[in-house]
């Protein structure tokens, strides 16, 4: 393990040490702020700590162990835009307020016309407008932000329409915005994955601990061969897909939303495990191993389902 990747992780464990710490998608942020993780991805000369896509997949699998709540995975993107467009007046400051948590936001659905799936609209300034020929950050003053009902509660979702007229900002355009548009799609699917699997060993260690404290017969009901073999190979899974994973930080285009698809589904697998080895309580709608149900089920959606990419890997051989 490096050590970049060992402090990561401690600063974590101590802002948040399980999913119970932090609710609050504002103080969420905030913390995230504070620990400087916005400006972990951009480049030093550009005020930021100039990590790689393999260190900040750490990051990303770190909020998805603890749950975070909040529109996080879109601040990032919004991050990544303003650092990868051209220069221009007033971008300097721009990308600082975002790297202090000044909530930004951007769609986190991949392969869909408009702005939906946006988090935290009814928070954030501006929301990045990704087109084929243009990206641009729009200001949401007079904006019409609709809430989207989900099952998940984690990330207040929205619908967004912009303001006809309102401040515009293009950061990218023609070959430049279909560079750019790329780059987000694999931060996208990189932070999704990276949730899926913290989030996917957190569900897994709480079942554990569970067997180990219920009894039935007398025994925990960890003594159970049938019982050891279903957590022994969902704890496989998990470590397979997370070899993927750290193998997949810099894959490109189909590659990073097959190895999404692949870890989000791993995901739903192992928090529908964990409900059934909670028996009845499992079923809870606020016991935490149903709110991680919850965000596997969200996770496998946002950032192009599996469906979408593999229509997008079947197209590519045929035009191959």
């Amino acid at each position: 393990m490096s050590t970049m990747r060992r402090e990561l992780e401690d600063s974590a464990l101590k802002a948040f040490p399980h999913w119970e710490v932090v609710r609050e998608r504002e103080q969420a942020r905030a913390t995230v702020a504070e620990l400087g993780w916005f400006m972990a991805g951009v480049p030093e000369d550009m005020g930021g700590l100039g990590l790689s896509r393999a260190e900040l997949g750490v990051i990303f699998a770190q909020l998805g162990r603890a749950l975070v709540p909040g529109g996080l995975v879109a601040q990032f993107l919004a991050v990544e835009a303003l650092a990868g467009a051209q220069a221009f007046a007033g971008r300097d400051e721009l990308l600082e307020s975002a790297m202090a948590g000044e909530p930004l936001t951007a769609s986190l659905a991949i392969g869909r016309e408009g702005l939906e799936a946006v988090p935290d609209a009814d928070l954030a300034s501006h929301v990045l407008v990704r087109g084929v020929q243009e990206i641009a950050l729009v200001a949401l003053e007079g904006a019409t932000i609709e809430p989207t009902p989900a099952w998940d509660t984690s990330r207040a979702l929205f619908s967004v329409k912009p303001a006809e007229g309102g401040a515009r900002l293009v950061l990218a355009s023609g070959a430049e915005a279909a560079a750019l548009n790329a780059r987000l799609d694999e931060l996208a699917c990189l932070a999704l994955a990276g949730d899926a699997l913290g989030g996917a060993s957190a569900v897994l260690a709480i079942s554990i601990d569970y067997l180990g404290t219920r009894r039935q017969f007398d025994r925990p009901l960890a003594m159970f061969q049938a019982l050891k073999h279903r957590a022994a190979d969902l704890k496989a899974a998990i470590d397979t897909a997370s070899a993927l994973y750290d193998a997949s930080s810099d894959a490109r285009g189909t590659a990073m939303g097959a190895m999404k698809a692949h870890c989000c589904e791993v995901y739903k697998q192992v928090a529908e495990e964990a409900v059934q080895f909670h028996g009845g309580i499992g079923l809870t709608v606020e016991y935490p191993v149903h709110l991680f149900l919850k965000r596997a089920f969200l996770n496998r959606e946002l950032g192009g389902s599996a469906g979408f990419w593999n229509e997008r890997a079947g197209r590519a051989l045929l035009e191959a």
